[in-house]
């Protein structure tokens, strides 16, 4: 598996570029917030990597940020969702934006993607919106790794993280105290 390379930007199209890296030069398709962001032919360059295997051909696909890389391979767990249709997404939209259409699920703004219909747009909602980061403001880390440890214990990320903001602006700051608070508001034992 190839997770990134770095070597220098030997040729730019509008769906791919080709890095060379040791002498070799490798084909990786790119979505155009990638292509729009990169540098002139023959500076330096870093990309993450997704390795695709078919059993009809190896195709390497590249990213400019690991978040891209994240929301990219979540995109392929979908139903009828490839890395074509995936890279498109990554095309038609910013990954903030397409954060921000999930959660807020704007049916409308995924529909003008092209090659993207209403369902599949509801499927992306339905999917994607348990599995990707929120676009809100992160209140910081023992917010998000109480947040986590609540995900595991089986309760949907919505439901956790509100019962957390309500605990956490009560003044709570300190993970255990914040799981202890939060687990009273999940099972109702408010008092």
């Amino acid at each position: 598996m190839i997770g990134s390379l770095r070597g220098k930007l030997v040729h730019k199209k509008p769906h791919d570029v080709i890095i060379e890296v040791g002498g070799v030069g490798y084909i990786l398709n790119v979505s155009f917030n990638t292509l729009s962001v990169l540098p002139e032919e023959g500076e330096d360059i870093f990309l993450y990597t997704y390795t695709h295997v078919r059993e009809d051909a190896l195709q390497l696909y590249g990213f400019i940020s690991e978040d891209e890389k994240r929301i990219f391979i979540t995109l392929l767990g979908i139903t009828g969702i490839g890395p074509k249709m995936a890279l498109n997404i990554l095309s038609g939209i910013s990954h903030n934006d397409l954060l921000q259409a999930i959660e807020t699920e704007d049916v409308a703004l995924l529909c003008r993607i092209p090659g993207l219909g209403k369902k599949t747009s509801h499927r992306l909602i339905l999917e994607l919106k348990e599995k990707l980061p929120s676009v809100k403001e992160p209140f910081d880390r023992v917010f998000e790794d109480t947040l986590s440890a609540l995900i595991n214990l089986g309760y949907k990320k919505s439901i956790a993280q509100e019962s957390l903001e309500k605990t956490y602006k009560k003044g709570t700051k300190d993970i255990e105290g914040l799981l202890k608070e939060a687990l009273k508001y999940l099972t109702g034992d408010v008092g």
